[in-house]
């Protein structure tokens, strides 16, 4: 069923311009409770007063302001933001096509829009844009404008439809170096037990996965209980691993191979994780002034990459 429209301009690149509307491309299943005061169950309000006339105001009287100093806020309307000299106000400006892989997950944002072909006009340059991306491992990077601010997206594929997903601006992203553990000692052994557990979890694609929010059906199921007063029903999902300290880390990726394979319908078989080839030793530089060669990457770091892309 198609969305609502909440945005409507034009893609540019070049000299070819694509009239847009935006439409979202995800949906909340979320369950939204309700503030009540637990004594009577009466629902908590919140009103929007004056703090100069102490009077409640109404949605059509509140505007934007900017606080320049504790006693000073500037107006500001939404004409006047409108207005604003952006070149991106009501263009999906494409400023470079880049390889995918070089995306870094971290990089992209909660927004994420389909782009619709707005008129008959539009078809023939939006499927030339697909077209192009179908045939290369690009997507490009655009600015817009939404909701009061510039953005910065990367516009790909989604079926025969151009997906718009909102990014993080560079400056937004923190560095990891802070939060990152220190040198911690591995034996090779284990790296190779890690790798073929992650080799036995593997999945062709995320749509392979039966992914179920049990939360959220277990949560519907707690209120519907309870307004028919009754015990709720337990709801799908494993129980929850206990938690702890790991004694044996060996002996629990043993373990973890196995009740991976039992969940995938694998049984019996040899389920030891040394049989993983090792990895090939680096091969040490010549020392010749003029040139280095290159330590050839490990494993993991081979792995690392596959991940990441």
């Amino acid at each position: 069923m198609p969305g609502r429209p909440i945005w409507s301009g034009a893609v540019s690149f070049g000299l070819v311009t694509i009239p847009v509307k935006l439409e979202p491309a995800t949906e909340s299943h979320d369950v939204s409770f309700r503030q009540i005061h637990e004594k009577d169950g009466g629902r908590i309000r919140y009103r929007k007063v004056c703090d100069l006339d102490g009077r409640e105001l109404g949605q059509d009287e509140i505007g934007k302001g900017y606080e320049i100093s504790k006693d000073r806020v500037i107006p500001i309307s939404d004409d006047e933001l409108a207005q604003m000299p952006l070149p991106t106000a009501k263009a999906i400006d494409i400023v470079a096509f880049v390889d995918r892989k070089s995306i870094d997950p971290i990089q992209l944002g909660e927004g994420n829009y389909y782009l619709t072909a707005d008129g008959a006009v539009a078809a023939k340059p939006y499927v030339l844009l697909r077209k192009a991306l179908e045939r290369t491992d690009k997507v490009a990077i655009a600015k817009f404008a939404l909701r009061g601010r510039e953005r910065l997206g990367m516009l790909r594929i989604k079926g025969d439809a151009l997906l718009l997903n909102s990014m993080h601006w560079p400056d937004e992203i923190r560095s990891s170096e802070p939060v990152a553990p220190g040198e911690t000692e591995l034996t090779e052994e284990e790296v190779e037990g890690a790798l073929a557990l992650m080799e036995t979890m593997s999945a062709e694609h995320l749509d392979d996965l039966e992914l179920v929010d049990h939360y959220r059906d277990a949560l519907a199921e707690v209120i519907e209980a309870k307004a028919e007063h009754r015990q709720p029903v337990p709801v799908g999902g494993e129980e929850a691993a206990p938690t702890g300290k790991v004694v044996d880390l060996m002996a629990a990726l043993q373990e973890s191979v196995v009740k991976a394979r039992e969940s995938r319908g694998e049984t019996g078989g040899d389920a030891t994780v040394h049989e993983m080839p090792k990895p090939k030793k680096k091969v040490a530089a010549k020392e010749t002034p003029a040139k280095k060669t290159p330590a050839k990457k490990t494993t993991a770091e081979k792995t690392t990459r596959k991940r990441a892309s």
